[in-house]
């Protein structure tokens, strides 16, 4: 018995309108790419690029400079909150690029706390910084008029 033949509905020549338009950021589809050329998304050089012609011929020199902080050393003031014990000496320089974690183990030593206890810092009674903030970046951005950076510390959560 012979099957009957059945026609085909699309037809091979005619752009298929189901798919939708690949999306704006993707990659070109792998069939256009068979010509072999260089795709024109490729990074440019920086000899290439005219964006870039008129930045510092030496690029060593100019990422030196740049995260270097104005002093060396950061003067940091205590101030207790609440029941928090006072220090006898509420004034310290750390180094400006150590990181806020060392301000914390600096204050936990000076307050005598164990392992247990909990110490909450607030930079300008306002936020608390992340443990991994550059003290210098701090210290830039909100030291007060006698260029101090003021931590204030609670052995209680204070400040919302």
């Amino acid at each position: 018995m012979k099957r009957p033949q059945v026609a085909s509905t699309s037809m091979p020549d005619a752009p298929n309108t189901n798919r939708s338009p690949p999306a704006p950021d993707s990659p070109a589809p792998e069939e256009d790419d068979d010509a072999g050329m260089a795709s024109p998304e490729l990074p440019l050089t920086m000899s290439a690029s005219i964006m870039l012609a008129d930045l510092p011929h030496d690029a060593t020199a100019a990422l030196a400079s740049v995260g270097g902080f104005a002093q060396e050393k950061v003067v940091v003031k205590f101030k207790p909150v609440g029941a928090a014990p006072s220090l006898a000496q509420e004034l310290c320089k750390i180094s400006a690029t150590r990181k806020f974690e060392e301000v914390v183990r600096y204050l936990r030593r000076k307050l005598k706390c164990k392992d247990t206890d909990s110490v909450f810092l607030y930079v300008n009674s306002a936020f608390a910084p992340s443990l991994d903030e550059v003290v210098g970046n701090l210290h830039q951005c909100f030291k007060n008029a006698q260029d101090q950076l003021i931590v204030a510390y609670s052995m209680t959560p204070a400040f919302g």
